[in-house]
């Protein structure tokens, strides 16, 4: 599984892994109750399988988003008990619902009966000083209760004041071993890990105590990563792409969406690593990203950025 995905970087990632799952990043279910449902939840038919993250409290709002994020297309609808930003605590969304699992459940029941695909949460291992296995083993029974069958728990508490979103991803302790307890007091709930896997060793050495493994920050830093995913995770052995194959795929799209009038930046900005560790990487990187930002830069930058790692 990938999450911190926008819609141009699931199509750029479909291109170098066919199975793995990719999320959104969260959306807030008012957002799509109220806003423009189509710059929220529109995608691409190639990025499936793929997966919605709501955020909210509001049980029969989750519910009626889940639904029609289910009309769009998605596969999976995933509720957001993980994120620390001050932003969203202030609408009582992310981790600071993990003070509530009877709330939590009530939502995951109410969008479970409104939508026929899977409804899964993603959490942290706890909050503050609410953070010990009791407190989140109580947290997952309620989930189970409520009909979750499928949770994703990044393998650190969140600190929910003092600490900026970037130092909850990095200071506050990992601790693996939570999650594998986790999965062995709930052993017909798939348990998929998150937090600090960058390498498809580490994910292979975590799958013998977890059912999975998400991958968040090393995916969209270094796309590339995921090539080998298909062949090591999930078995399958067809051929992998070059990344210059990757690259060259990726221009039709960035065509297409600047056909649209999207700016290339807004594209382009996502295969910047592309070339990461690879002879000429920096030039590619350095001339795209003096070029993409003109005004009137079309998809051609790209091929003559492609052109600088010979």
């Amino acid at each position: 599984m990938m999450d911190w995905t926008t819609r141009d970087y699931r199509f750029l990632a479909r291109l170098i892994t066919r199975h793995t799952l990719l999320y959104t990043e969260m959306v807030v279910a008012q957002a799509i109750l109220r806003g423009d449902r189509e710059r929220f939840l529109a995608f691409n038919d190639e990025e499936h399988p793929v997966a919605l993250q709501l955020g909210g409290c509001e049980p029969q709002d989750l519910a009626e988003a889940a639904r029609i994020a289910e009309q769009y297309g998605y596969d999976e609808i995933n509720l957001n008990v993980g994120c620390p930003s001050d932003r969203v605590q202030q609408g009582k969304i992310g981790a600071i619902l993990m003070a509530e699992p009877e709330l939590v459940g009530q939502c995951v029941e109410a969008m479970q009966a409104a939508v026929s695909v899977p409804v899964t949460v993603k959490t942290r291992i706890g909050i503050d000083d609410q953070d010990d296995y009791d407190f989140l083993y109580r947290f997952v029974t309620r989930m189970e209760q409520a009909g979750c069958t499928s949770l994703t728990i990044h393998a650190r508490k969140a600190i929910l004041s003092g600490l900026s979103p970037k130092e909850n991803r990095e200071i506050p302790p990992l601790i693996y071993q939570r999650a594998y307890a986790i999965k062995q007091a709930f052993p017909h709930m798939e348990i998929i890990l998150n937090g600090g896997v960058k390498t498809l060793d580490e994910v292979h050495a975590h799958m013998g105590d977890v059912d999975g493994v998400m991958i968040g920050r090393e995916a969209y830093q270094n796309p590339y990563f995921l090539a080998n995913a298909d062949r090591i995770v999930f078995a399958d052995d067809h051929p992998v792409p070059s990344r210059r194959d990757v690259a060259e795929q990726f221009l039709p799209y960035v065509e297409r969406r600047y056909a649209l009038g999207h700016a290339p930046k807004h594209s382009l900005r996502h295969i910047l690593n592309l070339f990461q560790g690879e002879p000429g990487a920096r030039r590619f990187r350095r001339h795209l990203s003096e070029n993409m930002h003109k005004p009137d830069t079309t998809p051609q930058v790209l091929m003559d950025a492609l052109a600088q790692l010979s």
